[in-house]
């Protein structure tokens, strides 16, 4: 049996090893062929016994206030830097953290470098639709700024990872855009588009074309390439969405006698929109376009959440992502490196 090993950041997130102690006992239990390198602080993981379960030391823990460069250049035995390490040197296959995105990303690209092909990684995670599957969604806030060559690195990235994960060899790619004409949007959009289906045209991507906020939901297509302002907002909204359902239907259910009788007549469909909508089945983003692998749980992930994160990691390990990755941009790198020398040529002047 073929043994994946993760390194767990024990101390990242709201809640700490309170949580992540907890989600990786269930998970170790569950996964027989996992180990798992504990991180973090030893007088506070010490209590924490499984025989495929390894405390790795570390004295300093990354705050979810922290600015980034209080990460990379006074915390330099944090517990987010020991685990990113523990991938660099191969003592790892994957690591996860709940700890700030921010520092996460900045440590895992100062230590793990950038794919060649690739300028900027980028946040990718998944979110529900009415197909009953997952729409995946990547940048998510690692990348404000986006130029075009940025969105079809994303999309190159995100194919191979609904390849790797999904098992869908040739996933759709929609351009995130205001409306679905080809004129619409601004500059940054438009010549992103020309990019995306010059990609659909020599097989590097199965471009759909650009979709709106709905098609997100609908599972027009199974990825979605946005920059990561616009892609942040849209999480947090759908976020906010999803606990707005769910406050709902628990005020319903309390709510009186007669609500609650229809309510439990109902249970059976109220409980699969629960689990439908619910984010935390979702949880676990990946870090894209880095020489390793490393996904971010929610800060304010709970002990499924976290578990959910795990599982992601784990999947992304067993199926080789980082390899399908490379072997993507590989295919695509004659198509970025034009898009590349095309954005550096200055434009004629009258």
């Amino acid at each position: 049996m073929t043994t994946t090993t993760l390194a767990v950041d024990c101390m990242g997130g709201d809640h700490g090893p309170r949580v992540t102690l907890a989600a990786c006992r269930q998970f170790l239990d569950s996964h027989p062929d996992v180990h798992l390198l504990l991180v973090g602080v030893p007088s506070v993981l010490e209590s924490f016994r499984h025989d495929r379960a390894r405390i790795v030391p570390a004295s300093e823990v990354v705050a979810m206030d922290d600015h980034v460069e209080v990460a990379l250049r006074k915390k330099k035995d944090s517990s987010m830097r020991v685990a990113i390490q523990q991938v660099k040197e191969g003592a790892a296959q994957a690591a996860v953290s709940a700890g700030n995105t921010g520092a996460l990303m900045a440590l895992a690209r100062y230590l793990l470098k950038t794919l060649d092909g690739i300028d900027r990684p980028a946040i990718a995670t998944q979110l529900p639709n009415a197909k009953g599957e997952a729409t995946t969604v990547l940048d998510l806030g690692a990348n404000v700024d986006c130029s075009e060559q940025h969105l079809l690195q994303f999309a190159v990235m995100g194919s191979a990872l609904v390849s790797a994960m999904e098992g869908h060899d040739n996933p759709t790619v929609g351009l995130l855009n205001i409306g679905e004409e080809v004129i619409k949007g601004n500059e940054v959009i438009k010549k992103a588009g020309e990019l995306l289906r010059a990609a659909g045209a020599t097989g590097d991507l199965n471009y759909h074309g650009n979709v709106e906020g709905n098609d997100i939901f609908k599972g027009t297509t199974e990825i979605v390439v946005c920059d990561g302002f616009v892609g942040n907002v849209m999480l947090k909204t759908s976020e906010g969405v999803a606990s707005l359902i769910a406050g709902f239907l628990k005020e319903e259910f309390t709510r009186n006698p007669l609500t609650r009788l229809a309510a439990l007549a109902a249970w059976p469909v109220i409980h699969a929109l629960k689990r439908r909508v619910d984010h935390r089945r979702y949880n676990g983003a990946a870090l894209l376009g880095l020489r390793g692998l490393v996904f971010k749980s929610h800060g304010s992930a709970d002990e499924l959440a976290f578990g959910h994160a795990l599982e992601r990691a784990y999947d992304a390990a067993r199926n080789n992502l980082l390899d399908r990755v490379q072997a993507r941009i590989a295919h695509a790198r004659p198509l970025l490196e034009s898009a590349a020398g095309d954005a550096q040529v200055e434009p004629a002047t009258n």
